[in-house]
């Protein structure tokens, strides 16, 4: 039997033509409380964001005021201008973060960092299912009102940043991505549910154009108020 995993890859465009490329382009708008109880309610409202397919990176530009851009990799982050001058860097961003909880304020290198954390996270999503030391095991269904939703818990490996260590994906039943669920271990592990929509196709690669994550309960359900982050994409590009 085909193991879930591997069909939802196949779903969404196949593991060989992701390969093709190396990175993945897209404009943003942002919204959301999030933000604001970070303190920065406008720096990365609209801007667009270029992430790397074959090795963790990301950068946001503009980010926020004075064509500014970030730079993000696990290991580092850095605000850099416009001629590509770092302005502020931090090395080992994570170890920042704590004893932060969801009210914790950040700094513009630590939103640089969540940002560029968790739009690698999505936008590589779900071909992160084959990255090496990446495990996945399916679980129980889950009903929803369209059918049940098949279920991956998804385990990475301490070389990658991202949310959590352990992450739950559900897929409808052509195999399409409809929810993530993770706990944001940087803001005192507050748990989130990621509701994925919009799916548009390019070069032959199916994404989602539309994400809303609110605050996750411990039976899994959610409520929609408050919209903790939504997310809206458009002119994706591979390269």
């Amino acid at each position: 039997m085909t193991q879930l995993k591997d069909f939802v890859i196949k779903a969404h465009g196949g593991l060989d033509r992701w390969r093709q490329f190396n990175q993945l382009s897209a404009d943003l708008i942002q919204g959301g409380v999030l933000w604001p109880v970070k303190g920065h309610p406008d720096t990365l409202v609209r801007t667009a964001v270029t992430v790397g397919l074959k090795e963790e990176w990301a950068s946001h530009a503009p980010f926020g005021a004075g064509n500014r851009r970030s730079r993000f990799t696990p290991d580092r982050v850095a605000i850099e201008g416009g001629d590509g001058i770092v302005l502020e860097e931090l090395s080992q961003p994570r170890a920042s973060f704590a004893g932060h909880s969801l009210q914790t304020p950040w700094s513009e290198l630590q939103l640089a960092y969540f940002a560029g954390c968790a739009m690698w996270t999505y936008l590589n999503m779900p071909f992160l299912l084959a990255w090496p030391g990446v495990e996945s095991e399916e679980l129980e269904p889950w009903p929803t009102d369209s059918g049940d939703w098949r279920r991956l818990a998804v385990r990475f490996p301490a070389g990658i940043a991202t949310h959590s260590t352990v992450q739950t994906l559900y897929f409808d039943g052509d195999g399409l991505l409809k929810r993530h669920d993770y706990d944001v271990e940087i803001s005192g592990n507050t748990p989130g549910a990621h509701i994925i929509e919009g799916y548009t196709e390019v070069s032959g690669i199916k994404f989602p154009t539309k994400r809303r994550i609110y605050a996750r309960q411990p039976d899994g359900s959610f409520s929609t108020d408050p919209l903790v982050v939504s997310i809206d994409l458009s002119n994706i590009r591979l390269s």
